[in-house]
């Protein structure tokens, strides 16, 4: 009796979860009674039928799903780490089939709690702010957006990332046939797919694969050699992270082996939980001829009364026209009522601002808690309404941490409505112009953001298929995350309300002191003029005033001339933002303002791309020896300025201010902020 006893518990010991001080070995084929071995955090969870669930399709959450016992890599008396193998199946099911989400990580971490992770392209493991630092996070990702900040291949790769977001080496999703040819899988494709992790520590090698059946291929997708001991712990986590962003999927683990003893075994796929896939919306049907159908064997006096029923609510003011050419146009579409619904019917009290495109209001999307901005733009024009909606669609896909996401857009009469994600802090220059700023910004701050905003013009410039020129580069159209991350909003639009002008006439659209020269001869758009434009918010990060003061001392009207002025005496740092008390990095702030200087030239050849301008930017490069000399007072304000420098007409320069304002289109109430500061100030 004795001996059968202990035969079942060695039995039932070597069938489930085993664990020692020295190995970890677990296996689950689904999940369903495997809670107390698990921990989950933020919004994952096990679903009715077994699956992990790290994250919704909702927008900006975060799941987390850790083994609850730590893993023993590095045993007493071993020099180097223990040796791990794990393999594990998973489906990717995205909000929107064309759009797809961020995606997924097995991780390894000194912790189960990362609940300082971001939502976003971070797959909650770690936000900006760490991304410098040792984290001692060892992740595979799966995933499936081309972040341009960290250099991804394409929206559809598995890499291997050491303490940074930035992997270490990645391939395009694929595997290999049993007679080694190679065929490509799409991770957020919603099938079920098996991946094998193994990491052999005495060779220094680690191997990935992939393979949408049971069987694990004989070639890996992805083989690494590198040395894991600098980066593993005594103890360490061993789980899966997800997250999304503006985009979603939902991420789902259907079984998980692990082993630290030898080879993890294949999970049986056949035996795994199954995963719902969405079920593609069925064409709606065509109310009219269903309509007509149906009235045509009634009698005339019903006939009459369905056709005047069905004339008043085709007149009814919410009504929402969708042309069979709109459902083909991304980003998402909402519905009139929905936005009608989230602003609490367009109130005053929502409004955050208003300017030469139309009224901003904030609003949370009904059945969420998201905070969106809703831009409501008259567009009374019905030229070029398909082109239009088409660049609206490439604008939604524009993806970068600091860019201000196009959520979606709705179209109803001659508006088209844009809903943008919600930017709690406001614009830039609340805090750098306002006399009392809620918050007088440190110099870190200032230089983070100046590389944020650098990061999204290259990123329009460069980082996308089609170049995209911003045209109104300014502080108030720069607006501030929660964590003071710089996001650059109304990018592209303004050139959108070009379509049918002829380019010789076309208005030239932008702010006074941001303008460069030449497009007030040519009015042509380009990159070199949103350099010129980033050169203005350069200066003025560092000086914490507007390009253009009026109300200023004659010699500091205009900042530029300022600055060149100050730089060629030998006192540039009288220029610096007083508010600051001294206290910040003297090199960087000669850097930036040198750079906004090369920026601000009248001559577009001297400017550099912004590429060159972030390299300069990360200290990459070294910034030219000479500054070239600025030949920026036009003839306008030559007039206006007597022989030693001081304006003979103060008032008729604020004129002059003014009427270059208007007359480019853009006065300061076009400074359109996504943001509650905005609110009640006439922006």
């Amino acid at each position: 009796m004795a001996q059968t006893f202990v035969f079942i518990w060695a039995l039932i010991f070597f069938t489930t979860d085993r664990v020692s001080s020295q190995n970890l070995q677990f296996s689950f084929v689904g999940f369903k009674h495997s809670a107390p071995n698990l921990t989950l955090t933020g919004v994952a969870a096990i679903t009715n039928n077994g699956a992990i669930k790290l994250t919704p399709d909702t927008q900006r959450v975060v799941g987390h799903a850790f083994y609850s016992l730590p893993a023993r890599f590095k045993p007493p008396g071993r020099k180097r780490d223990l040796s791990f193998s794990t393999a594990f199946a998973f489906a990717v099911v995205p909000e929107f089939a064309k759009l797809g989400g961020h995606g997924f990580a097995f991780a390894i971490s000194p912790s189960r709690d990362l609940s300082h992770s971001l939502p976003s392209q971070y797959l909650g493991l770690l936000n900006s702010s760490q991304e410098a630092s040792s984290n001692h996070i060892f992740a595979v990702e799966f995933d499936t957006v081309k972040d341009f900040e960290f250099r991804d291949i394409n929206d559809n790769h598995v890499g291997i990332d050491i303490n940074s977001m930035e992997s270490n080496i990645s391939v395009p999703a694929a595997y290999f046939l049993p007679n080694s040819t190679e065929e490509e899988l799409s991770l957020e494709g919603g099938g079920v797919i098996q991946a094998w992790i193994d990491y052999d520590s005495d060779k220094g090698r680690l191997d990935v694969k992939l393979s949408p059946s049971s069987e694990k291929p004989k070639l890996s997708l992805l083989s690494y050699e590198v040395d894991l001991s600098p980066i593993l712990g005594e103890e360490m986590y061993v789980g899966f992270s997800a997250s999304t962003g503006l985009l979603a999927s939902s991420h789902y683990i259907l079984g998980w082996n692990f082993n630290m003893s030898g080879e993890a075994m294949s999970l049986p796929l056949q035996s795994l939980p199954r995963i719902p896939l969405k079920k593609k919306e069925k064409k709606k049907e065509n109310v009219g001829l269903i309509l007509g159908v149906s009235i045509s064997v009634s009698i005339l006096i019903i006939s009459f009364i369905a056709a005047l029923v069905f004339y008043i609510v085709r007149k009814k003011k919410d009504e929402d026209k969708i042309e069979d050419w709109e459902l083909d146009i991304g980003p998402h579409r909402f519905s009139y009522q929905e936005l009608k619904q989230a602003t609490s019917g367009f109130r005053d009290k929502e409004l955050l601002g208003f300017g030469g495109f139309g009224k901003v209001y904030r609003g949370k999307l009904p059945n969420s808690d998201t905070p969106v901005a809703v831009k409501r733009i008259s567009h009374e024009s019905k030229q070029g309404v398909h082109e239009f909606m088409s660049e609206i669609s490439s604008i939604g896909h524009l993806r970068h941490r600091n860019l201000v996401q196009l959520l979606g857009w709705c179209r109803r009469h001659g508006d088209l409505l844009l809903v943008y994600e919600f930017m709690p802090n406001g614009s830039l220059d609340k805090y750098l112009f306002d006399r009392n700023p809620k918050l007088v910004l440190n110099w870190d701050q200032r230089f983070n953001i100046v590389k944020g905003v650098a990061s999204g013009l290259l990123y329009l410039h460069e980082g996308w298929e089609q170049t995209v020129i911003h045209r109104d580069v300014k502080a108030g159209n720069v607006l501030l995350d929660a964590e003071m991350n710089a996001r650059l909003g109304d990018f592209g639009l303004a050139k959108l309300y070009d379509r049918g002008a002829n380019p010789t006439t076309t208005r030239v659209v932008g702010t006074l002191g941001y303008l460069a020269p030449e497009l007030t001869k040519s009015g042509k758009p380009t990159t070199s003029a949103d350099v010129f434009a980033f050169g203005a918010v350069l200066l003025e990060m560092v000086c914490g005033r507007r390009p253009i003061e009026a109300k200023a001392l004659p010699e500091e009207l205009v900042l530029v001339d300022w600055v060149w002025e100050k730089w060629q005496n030998g006192a540039i740092l009288e220029v610096v933002d007083k508010r600051m008390n001294g206290e910040y990095d003297e090199s960087e702030v000669v850097l930036v303002l040198k750079l906004g200087l090369i920026c601000s030239n009248n001559s577009p050849e001297v400017r550099p791309t912004m590429r060159q301008a972030v390299r300069y930017l990360e200290k990459e490069s070294p910034l030219p020896d000479d500054v070239p000399a600025l030949d920026s007072l036009d003839s306008k304000k030559r007039m206006l300025l007597d022989g030693d420098g001081r304006s003979q007409n103060i008032g008729e320069f604020e004129d002059f201010v003014d009427s270059c304002q208007l007359s480019c289109g853009v006065n300061e109430a076009t400074s359109t902020v996504f943001s509650s500061s905005s609110m009640n100030n006439g922006r």
